[in-house]
């Protein structure tokens, strides 16, 4: 197989960006979801967390790297024609001046985080209609919960050059070399999200000729294209290697909501039968008995490292190899707590 798309989403729940190569770290692709969108309730002024499901007008947000910053547009449906400046936010954030702001995601609260202010909050609440606090995760680290996420040490046996076998451990690394217990961003519940074109080919069948699933709803960080796999053999991954080196552990199924129903050009729920993707994939893609009630698309992953190896990141780019190099006997269980 081979990578055919890398995406990464700085402010989590607006449009993906596509990169060409991406430098992978304990908590996935650099500067992954580390920005966070969330509704201040009036008049109690608690944050609800917005996400594609609860928030679709997301979608109407693209987002690009330029330099340092991350250059934020929005398309206002009613207004094609609009040509306004974009938002530019630093990707890296001095947090000295910034207020702390107590928030959380999926149960898992990140011991810090900073609320960015003006003139990004404004600029966000003016197009939302309601009041946003725009939050950088800064030095906060949220815990990956349950007990089938984190990544279980394994031994796995290797070929050396010489035709004999040598045994290796393979062990998750947290940050800079240093194992321990795994920590996340805004991601949902692991550092990177995987999926297969075999399985999205599956998807698209399901609907009209003219109207083929995209990739893009399912919110993928790597995409592989799924040659010589058939749809859904991804249930079973548990270690993908690229080029020979660089590991993936696969962890968890990625269990699916109303989000990849979302028009990305209308920001509302599609009309037609893109609209009712979810329901269709409830037919025979509720696959996990952690979570009866969700179809799965994807795996999540942690990047893993050889204890031999110089660092914990690496690159990868499109067009890398890749090879399922471990594999369960059956399909993960979901168990993130209330989630």
């Amino acid at each position: 197989m081979k990578i055919t798309t890398l995406y990464v989403y700085p402010i989590k729940a607006l449009r993906g960006i596509k990169l060409k190569s991406a430098r992978i770290g304990p908590q996935g692709i650099a500067h992954d979801r580390t920005f966070m969108l969330f509704q201040v309730s009036e008049p109690d002024g608690e944050l609800k967390k917005m996400q594609v499901d609860s928030h679709p007008q997301c979608a109407l947000f693209e987002q690009e790297l330029s330099g340092g910053n991350i250059s934020v547009r929005y398309h206002d449906p009613e207004n094609q024609d609009q040509d306004e400046q974009p938002l530019v936010i630093p990707l890296t954030v001095n947090t000295a001046t910034l207020a702390k702001i107590n928030v959380n995601l999926h149960g898992s609260a990140p011991s810090s985080a900073y609320s960015m202010g003006s003139p990004y909050e404004d600029w966000f609440s003016a197009r939302f209609g309601f009041p946003i606090r725009l939050v950088y995760i800064g030095d906060g680290k949220r815990a990956v919960l349950g007990d089938t996420l984190p990544p279980k040490q394994h031994q796995q046996t290797t070929q050396n050059g010489k035709g004999g076998w040598l045994s290796s451990l393979t062990s998750y690394v947290t940050e800079r070399g240093q194992e321990g217990k795994p920590w996340i961003t805004f991601t949902d519940v692991a550092p990177l999200l995987v999926t297969s074109e075999s399985s999205l080919h599956d998807v698209s069948a399901r609907l009209p000729a003219d109207e083929p699933m995209p990739m893009y709803k399912f919110r993928p960080n790597i995409v592989v294209d799924g040659q010589g796999e058939e749809a859904w053999a991804e249930d079973l991954w548990a270690e993908l290697t690229f080029n020979n080196k660089h590991k993936l552990l696969l962890t968890g199924n990625c269990v699916r909501c109303v989000s990849i129903n979302v028009d990305y050009e209308t920001g509302k729920p599609a009309v037609g039968e893109l609209g009712s993707v979810l329901k269709k994939l409830m037919k025979d893609r509720r696959v996990d008995t952690g979570s009866k009630w969700s179809p799965v698309f994807g795996r999540y992953a942690f990047p893993a490292v050889m204890q031999d190896s110089q660092g914990a990141s690496f690159e990868l780019r499109v067009g890398d190899e890749v090879e399922v190099t471990r594999r369960n006997a059956e399909r993960t269980v979901w168990d993130w707590p209330g989630l």
